[in-house]
């Protein structure tokens, strides 16, 4: 069989250690929260080897390149419609899938970020996602207050999810290898409903807060703010950087109510 070659403009880096595949693989806990997972961008299938032994759920393939699509349909003539040949970013999940389910891959890391807020759109579904990032992204996935690497990212992906760090991939199990480190990451779907707070208010305060993040909360979140109601507000004296979820959701909350005074 004619192997896939690696595209630059996809972001493709095989990973060829089926030791790691397999680590990968086995990090997924599905535990009766879920019977369906989705693989992204599965290449010549050394995860997919891994995952469709597996019997406690099902597993699907996407792949927006051409030439893996046809490698995998006939490596695996029997997953008909399992195989998909698009555009992760573009799925349309609820038509797709049951209910809830798992999503994992050594994801392209050109479109890493916009693979995670696509997860995070999705994430009523999406209970798990194991997957290989650039370790630069998994350790801004995984950071804390105070950190450099803390910004938007790791605020909406802990709001929702509880990220693991799990392990660090040298580049020399890929082909071709990339030029940084990888690392594998494990977002689970914390149980509780929501956040407590106007959730669309509160993506608002994050985002203002850290597209300034060098300027205090005060000045750039001033547009969502009653600055003469929130004066003696100590929080807004403060960068975004500095501030956990539970930061984040109790100022939305103090907003919202100063909003209505």
């Amino acid at each position: 069989m004619t192997l896939v070659r690696a595209k630059k403009h996809l972001g493709q880096h095989f990973l060829t250690d089926k030791n790691i595949a397999s680590k990968i693989v086995e990090s997924l806990r599905p535990a009766d929260k879920y019977k369906q997972v989705l693989e992204v961008g599965p290449g010549m299938g050394i995860l997919s080897d891994f995952l469709l032994q597996k019997t406690e759920y099902e597993t699907f393939l996407i792949d927006i390149d051409t030439e893996s699509y046809t490698f995998l349909k006939k490596k695996y003539p029997k997953l008909g419609e399992r195989l998909i040949n698009a555009d992760f970013l573009e799925l349309d999940f609820k038509a797709k899938f049951d209910s809830q389910m798992a999503v994992i891959g050594n994801f392209p890391y050109n479109i890493s970020s916009q693979i995670l807020f696509k997860i995070l759109d999705h994430r009523d579904q999406v209970h798990e996602v194991v997957g290989m990032f650039q370790k630069e992204v998994a350790e801004r996935c995984a950071s804390k207050p105070g950190s450099k690497e803390y910004g938007i990212l790791s605020v909406f992906l802990q709001a929702y999810y509880k990220v693991e760090y799990l392990f660090t991939v040298k580049a020399g199990v890929f082909n071709p290898p990339p030029k940084v480190l990888s690392a594998v990451i494990r977002l689970t779907r914390n149980e509780t409903a929501g956040l407590g707070c106007d959730e669309k208010l509160f993506w608002q305060v994050v985002k203002a807060g850290f597209n300034q993040r060098r300027k205090t909360l005060r000045n750039a979140v001033s547009s969502l703010i009653n600055k003469e109601k929130m004066v003696d507000n100590k929080t807004l004296d403060l960068r975004a950087e500095r501030l956990s979820v539970a930061d984040f959701v109790k100022l939305t909350n103090e907003i919202a109510e100063n909003r209505q005074a």
